[in-house]
């Protein structure tokens, strides 16, 4: 009797141990399988709060994988804790693989671009078309603007966000990333109203504001900047009429079908700056550091006038008989 039992006992070990050498083959297998995931490779958002088990059942319903006992067995041998987010799976993962990116927390980044010059209306529009970013206000309908304005804490929104390319992930709101360029906005100017030439004729970071937003829309030229501000600092102290062109574009609004015509330049708005003496009310685009810095620290010089050159930047000049032969030749050049 003693003998069967042992003989039993035997028999029950060796298929205990195949069918752990099973397992565990099959264990190793898993462990050596790349996911199914795509060559172009795979988005996976993991929600707050979700457990390991609703992680594979959410990889399952992807068709990424296959929920089985490997995956419990793998979470309890290697624990980690999972954060929230949209991650990018690429193809060829292995399980341990996918299981450290989510933990990682290297969550896919998105990006949205404030171009230089950019009315506040374009940039809204920008936001508004954007289809990852959660949407908390209909930033495309004006009667909105002034809501944000108080929330941000100024009168007029024009202006007051720094064109850059900011990053954000999926989840982030509208808001989120227009607080962000405000308050770089905010920090741009802090610093160059801090290194300004304390000559220029302008009382206010605000109005520094104004004139960088004049520049940026005159020139695209990082090397013309500074001349460009030159010529309205001079203007501004001979109490001469700024005369540009890009303000009086803006006080036209929808208005402007894309020509300025001589009844444009003699309509008075609070922007036409051959009517009205100073700078405009408000911003009129929003400027970039390089146009901020120009305003702050304008070239010497004694150019009052410039005018486009043809080649994509400007001629200047001293006197109005001066420019009046370069406006010449710009017309005679096209």
């Amino acid at each position: 009797m003693l003998k069967k039992l042992l003989l039993l006992s035997l028999i029950l070990l060796l298929l205990l141990a195949a069918a752990g050498w099973r397992a565990w083959d099959r264990y190793t297998v898993f462990l050596q399988s790349p996911l199914n995931i795509p060559e172009k490779g795979q988005l996976f958002q993991l929600q707050p709060g979700m457990s390991g088990v609703d992680i594979v059942r959410q990889m399952a319903q992807q068709e990424m994988t296959v929920p089985g006992w490997e995956w419990r067995l793998l979470m309890r041998l290697e624990p980690h804790v999972y954060r929230a987010g949209e991650y990018q799976l690429a193809a060829g993962m292995l399980p341990q693989q996918v299981l450290a990116e989510l933990a990682g927390g290297r969550v896919v980044q998105y990006r949205i671009t404030l171009v230089e010059g950019w009315t506040f209306r374009q940039f809204a529009n920008a936001i508004s078309a954007n289809g990852v970013l959660r949407h908390e206000m209909d930033l495309e309908a004006p009667s909105q603007w002034p809501a944000l304005a108080e929330r941000l804490g100024v009168e007029h929104l024009e202006g007051w966000f720094l064109p850059e390319t900011y990053q954000f992930t999926r989840g982030d709101s509208d808001l989120d990333v227009l607080e962000r360029a405000h308050t770089a906005m905010k920090l741009a100017l802090d610093q160059a109203w801090a290194a300004r030439d304390p000559e220029i004729p302008i009382d206010s970071s605000y109005e520094l504001l104004i004139l960088a937003s004049i520049i940026e829309k005159e020139t695209a030229l990082d090397a013309e900047r500074d001349q460009v501000a030159g010529v309205f600092v001079r203007r501004l102290n001979k109490r001469m009429r700024l005369q540009t062109d890009p303000t009086v574009i803006y006080g036209m609004g929808e208005a402007y079908d894309g020509d300025i015509r001589r009844r444009d330049l003699q309509t008075d708005t609070p922007y036409n700056t051959y009517t009205r003496h100073g700078l405009p009310p408000t911003p009129i685009a929003m400027p970039g550091t390089a146009s901020l810095m120009a305003a702050a620290r304008p070239a010497a010089g004694e150019s009052l006038y410039f005018v486009a050159d043809g080649n994509g930047g400007h001629t200047f000049s001293k006197t109005l008989e001066e420019h009046q032969k370069a406006v010449r030749k710009l017309i005679e050049r096209n």
